[in-house]
């Protein structure tokens, strides 16, 4: 979520930047909450105002009642006065509700070195290692794996639908042991922590992360609990310092948590959903780490190099891609996507994206720092 103070202090240059996505009515959204926090200050002065006043008359009514005086006009007066503050007191409390929604759903500014334009301006960074010759053409992965039968998609699709895979024997071995492999490599050589987290969540959780509410519709609920399946370990890793004061000694914090992971893939009509190019539900290692602003720069490149060095263990030909402004994540202020050659199907595919967020996250999900002792958090 972007701090309206800097929205008050920089407003040029965060519609500026805005613009740089490329979306519709960002910078109109900027106008409007400034427009409506314009009128909410001038009707919290207005009831400071009442309320010195009805304080003031309050006790003159309190001296004309101790003298036996007529108090019934100031008593009236201050009637209207009382009618007034509760009145702009809804007000404000509207004018708090459309700020906070107009900000709920506006993304965060990208990087000034983020590319602008759309996928079509991707840049490729780097790219590691060359393409296997196999001397022969290679099958796409639903007919071998179909084959070797370490992958079921009919049955899958019988108990769910499709985009639920089933793998099976080897299969789900592979899929195990990729996991553990990525999970001691983070806590042993990387020096994170490793959690293990709910897969359902509440609706602030989503929130704060910025799934919620503008993508709801990409989101499984479960409606009789408001609970919502996970479309990534980010959220609650996220999240497990929400609401909380953290001092500089606590930071860097670093965890890694594998989840399954849940998306409805509501907005992907007509994407390729042959195979596991596109599912529903899969299995996913993450990296968070919270960082002080100065390092956030820093940290993306030290991550991006972690979530590499899986693909180099692997001894996987990939390339590393700066999103452009118009490919980038609703919350993400810049984005390298790792993408490994898939020779069967002829595709770079995306198998990590590393981002960082700024502030975003933590001010939508409260997560503050104190730099210092006795210093502001």
């Amino acid at each position: 979520m972007l701090d309206i103070r800097r929205l008050r202090t920089e407003t040029e240059s965060v519609k500026r930047v805005l613009a740089r996505r490329g979306a519709d009515g960002l910078v109109e959204a900027v106008d409007e909450v400034l427009g409506v926090d314009e009128l909410r200050r001038s009707m919290l002065a207005e009831v400071n105002e009442l309320k010195a006043q009805r304080n003031e008359v309050s006790k003159k009514i309190g001296e004309l009642k101790r003298e036996g005086a007529d108090a019934a006009g100031p008593i009236e007066e201050m009637k209207g006065v009382g009618e007034r503050i509760s009145e702009l007191d809804g007000k404000v409390t509207q004018a708090d509700e459309r700020i906070q929604a107009l900000l709920l759903v506006t993304p965060n500014p990208p990087l000034e070195e983020v590319p602008e334009g759309g996928v079509e301006n991707n840049v490729i960074v780097r790219t590691v290692g060359s393409p296997v010759d196999f001397g022969f053409e290679p099958k796409p992965h639903w007919d071998l794996a179909s084959a070797l039968n370490i992958l079921d998609l009919p049955r899958g699709s019988k108990l769910s639908g499709s985009g639920f895979p089933v793998l099976k024997g080897m299969g789900a071995r592979l899929q195990r042991c990729l996991i553990d492999f990525m999970l001691d490599m983070h806590t042993e050589e990387h020096g994170y922590t490793e959690l293990r987290v709910p897969y359902l969540v509440t609706r602030e959780t989503l929130t704060a992360t910025g799934q919620l509410p503008k993508f709801a519709d990409d989101s499984y609920q479960t409606e009789r609990d408001d609970l919502w399946l996970i479309p990534t370990a980010e959220v609650p890793v996220t999240n497990l310092h929400a609401d909380e004061l953290l001092g500089a000694e606590d930071l860097p914090v670093r965890y890694t948590a594998y989840s399954p992971c849940f998306r409805r893939e509501a907005g992907a009509a007509g994407a390729d959903t042959r195979g596991l190019l596109r599912v529903h539900q899969f299995d996913k290692v993450e990296l968070v780490r919270y960082e002080t602003p100065e390092r956030s720069r820093e940290a993306l490149e030290e991550l991006t190099a972690e979530a590499e060095s899986v693909l180099q263990r692997l001894d996987l030909h990939y390339r590393v891609v700066t999103l452009a402004t118009g490919d980038l994540g609703f919350s993400a202020a810049m984005t390298y996507d790792l993408e490994v050659w898939a020779p069967g199907v002829g595709q770079w595919l995306e198998v990590s994206s590393c981002s960082t967020f700024g502030d975003f996250q933590a001010r939508r999900a409260g997560i503050r720092y104190r730099p210092a002792q006795g210093e502001k958090p």
